[in-house]
Parts: C-alpha cells; structure tokens; sequence
C-alpha cells in the first residue's frame, strides 16, 4: 500500500509518504506558510521515492481540530490529489494523531504512553483537547474533543494519564491544577506530525474506510475563528 498524508493544524506543517509500512517524512515549522510549503513537500516525497501521484492507493489528512486555514489547506490538497488521481480519502482527528504521537515518544519512565491526554492551543484563551486509551492497535477516545477554558476540561477517568502537545506549553498551570493526580508526565514540546497521520490512516484503509475525495471535510470543533470586539473587551 501506498499513501500519502498531510498535517497543516498546528505551527508545523508535514507530510508523510507510507510505502508498505516504510515511511519517508519531510517537517518544518511553518507559522502562517503551511499553504507555501505542503505541496512542494509532497511532490518532494514522490519524487525522492520515484512515484508518481497515480501510484497512490490514497491519501490521508488531519481533520482537525486546529488552525482553521491549516485545516482548510491539508484537506484541500488531500482533495485536489485524490480528484485528479480517483483516490480514496482519509481525514485522520487531530487530536488523535497527537496521542499517537505521544505514544511512540520516549518516556521518562521508559514506558510508553497507551493513555494519553491530547490538548492543542485554540486560542482566545481556550484549549483544543480529548483523551485517549490504547486498545490493541487503535485509540478509544474517553473524553470526546472539545473546546474548552483549561480550567474547564472533563476531566478522564483514573491517573497514570501522559499530557501531550501544546496546550500544556500555553497554559501548563491551570491544566495542571485541573487535571491534578491524574497525570503522570507532561510533553507539551509535541504536536500532530504525518507520520502519525498516515500510520493511523493505513489500518483505516486496510479496513476499507476510505471515502470519496467530495465527502473529505475539516472537523472544526469550533464554530468561531475570532472574538468579537465586545468579547475581547469583556476578556
């Protein structure tokens, strides 16, 4: 099986390229270039591997949640390359790729972390989050994504919880204070990557989960991209 995924939710930008389990990554913090720099990575991925797009059995995105234009600029390219190449599409949650992330991370214990929870920046002082437990070879999601202040998250069941991405690195103490005995370590320096896009997108199109490129949308979790005046003065 080959694969291609793109990750734009976040300051980072990536693809990954899945060649029967072997992946090829290009990354690199973007800022607001994600749109300059996620094609060129693509067609640099094919073209290192020697393929052309019409070699693809498909092509994955992150759906979000995250940057509305990331979100919008991963899914739109996902859908511009399964068009032209008749491609089935995968939108892989953010939030979930991050826990994937997590979980091939070293830990300080040298365990790994199979219950992870996920929490991205959304900015106007609220969280991107959800937690997820390991179950075999997929993730179970406990707490479902939501859009939160910090201090309002549900909190999931149990401790021994792994805080990863960077909503700790924005608001660490009142997550925290929130979350308390449940976690056993914090990696707020991680973020959704492709590689672990397109790892979570191979067993789903292995299952036959993929979708024609029209029915491929981002999920937003929120509705507003900014505050009104109003709310920033109330703030």
């Amino acid at each position: 099986m080959r694969l291609i995924a793109l990750e734009s939710s976040a300051e980072w930008c990536s693809a990954a390229l899945w060649r029967d389990g072997e992946i090829a990554v290009i990354e690199r913090r973007a800022d607001h270039r994600h749109g300059e720099l996620l094609l060129p990575m693509v067609e640099r991925l094919l073209a290192q591997a020697e393929l052309g797009a019409h070699a693809l059995d498909g092509v994955a995105f992150g759906a979000g949640p995250g940057s509305f234009t990331g979100l919008r600029i991963a899914c739109g390219i996902a859908q511009g390359l399964a068009l032209a190449h008749d491609l089935p599409v995968v939108g892989i949650p953010s939030l979930e790729a991050l826990a994937e992330r997590a979980q091939g991370a070293d830990r300080t214990d040298g365990a790994r972390g199979a219950r992870v929870i996920a929490c991205l920046d959304a900015r106007m002082h609220e969280v991107y989050c959800a937690a997820f437990e390991r179950s075999g070879e997929a993730w179970r999601a406990v707490v479902e994504a939501q859009c939160v202040k910090p201090g309002d998250i549900d909190l999931p069941p149990g401790e021994g919880w792994t805080g990863a991405g960077g909503g700790f690195a924005v608001h660490g103490d009142a997550l925290r204070a929130r979350l308390g005995a449940a976690l056993a370590q914090v990696m707020p320096d991680l973020w959704p990557g492709a590689q672990a896009v397109v790892r979570l997108a191979a067993a789903r199109f292995g299952r036959g989960e993929g979708v024609d490129a029209g029915l491929a949308q981002p999920h937003y979790v929120r509705e507003k991209v900014a505050l009104t005046s109003a709310e920033r003065l109330g703030r």
